[in-house]
């Protein structure tokens, strides 16, 4: 019994660390050379300019609405000189622009990446440098010829904070969404806090903390661990969302796979589920075993039902919950009762046929 949970671990991990990429080549190699992390705004067809601070960008204008997701551990990616896009297509997903929809309506459209940090062969390795610059391994990074090499002294929390706030120190909008796909909803939550306690000190402006935060079918490791207090990182999350949502921001989350929270490898983290707008997606154009592609359909999904209008809840003139849903609405659902569940449009990839029934959390 011992071996095949063992085994089990090693598969789902293994079927984890497959995590959606863009075409291989969008980046030059020097890209995966060098250590390269940090803000990037994207324009249509995958185009993109990394935020440099004082520079001005082609896609990014400081008084639209924003977009900004962070991806999670990309083991084996280096090598493979691969980066997440909005092209999802090698994902299972469709082979669309997902961020056109944003930016017709907009938007400012960005990438939060980690992903030479974030490539180990163990997910708490990756995982740790969210939270600390001396965990398992420290801050190494990993190159395309699969060395690593020593990383800086600060963990990746305190990075991609210096490049939030050093690229959007002239923010002056309305609206920031951060959405975080897998082990990446930790970042975004540790992001969130960050900016927020820097509000508080009055350092940055309070137009840079996010009104909404999106866990994307999120991951949490099992156990405490010592770089926390011997606390599970999903109770330390569940502590920040809590602080989050007194400050005003609404947290919406959806579950696509087992994948993140099989009893071997992921924490369910359920009374956090239980503090947003939790929906279960059934994405059963995918067979059972198809779990990879069942964990990845979560970012897709997300950004392509901006696309069309907010899902119907069966039985109910409300709405349900996707990224089209406005912010009112997502925060009824979460500071409610029920959580969504998928009821029609499970055996269909685009979201334009959801619909949603409510179930008690």
């Amino acid at each position: 019994m011992r071996y095949l949970q063992q085994l089990l671990v090693s598969v789902t991990l293994f079927a984890l660390a497959l995590a959606a990429q863009a075409a291989t080549g969008v980046f030059p190699k020097s890209t995966f050379d060098n250590l390269d992390y940090g803000l990037y705004w994207f324009g249509y067809g995958d185009s993109y300019q990394k935020a440099v601070p004082g520079q001005s960008n082609a896609y990014y204008n400081s008084t639209k609405p924003t977009i900004i997701y962070v991806h999670g551990w990309q083991n084996g990616t280096t090598a493979k000189q691969s980066r997440e896009t909005f092209n999802r297509k090698d994902a299972g997903g469709p082979d669309l622009d997902l961020a056109n929809s944003w930016l017709m309506s907009g938007y400012n459209v960005g990438i939060l990446y980690w992903n030479q940090f974030a490539d180990e062969g163990e997910v708490k390795d990756a995982e740790a440098k969210i939270w600390t610059a001396t965990g398992p391994r420290a801050m190494r990074w990993r190159n395309s010829a699969g060395s690593y090499s020593n990383g800086p002294s600060k963990s990746v929390g305190d990075l991609l904070f210096d490049s939030y706030k050093a690229n959007l120190a002239g923010y002056n909008g309305s609206n920031i969404r951060i959405a975080g796909h897998s082990l990446g909803n930790q970042m975004a939550i540790v992001l969130s806090k960050k900016i927020s306690d820097a509000v508080n000190a009055g350092t940055v402006s309070s137009k840079l903390l996010p009104k909404r935060v999106a866990l994307l079918d999120p991951f949490y490791s099992n156990y405490g661990k010592s770089y926390l207090g011997n606390k599970w990182v999903g109770e330390v999350c569940r502590t920040y969302v809590t602080e989050l949502k007194s400050k005003g921001v609404i947290f919406e989350a959806y579950r696509t796979s087992s994948v993140t929270s099989t009893v071997f490898v992921g924490d369910a983290n359920t009374n956090l589920m239980k503090m947003t707008a939790f929906t279960e997606l059934k994405p059963w154009y995918f067979q059972a075993w198809q779990q990879t592609e069942k964990h990845n359909s979560a970012v897709w999904h997300y950004l392509w039902s901006h696309s069309y209008n907010e899902p119907a809840i069966t039985g109910s003139t409300l709405k349900g919950a996707s990224a089209a849903t406005s912010d009112s609405r997502i925060k009824d659902l979460m500071n409610g009762t029920k959580k969504l569940v998928h009821d029609l449009g499970a055996y269909s990839k685009e979201p334009s046929d959801d619909t949603f029934k409510l179930q008690n959390r």
